[in-house]
């Protein structure tokens, strides 16, 4: 199954992935991202001045607004269009 790395604060998203059956790594550093499938973060670290580093050659999910479910189906879409 697919690893995906989850912010720490996003507990509900983590146990709905996990749910799933996908491999979940914790997103403490961008070290942490390099070997993840697909990334979901909160959206509050945005850069703001618009430059942003590339931490993960997988699609990264802003979880601002959206519930778990959303989330979960999100991260389906995008592994299954990869």
């Amino acid at each position: 199954m697919a690893r995906i790395g989850v912010e720490q604060s996003l507990t509900d998203v983590r146990e709905a992935l996990q749910e799933k059956g996908y491999d979940i790594v914790d997103l403490q550093s961008e070290n942490d991202a390099k070997n993840c499938d697909c990334c979901v973060v909160t959206g509050m670290d945005s850069n703001i001045m618009g430059v942003e580093s590339s931490f993960t050659a997988g699609p990264v999910i802003q979880a601002s607004g959206l519930s778990a479910d959303e989330i979960c189906n999100q991260v389906e879409s995008k592994l299954n269009n990869q």
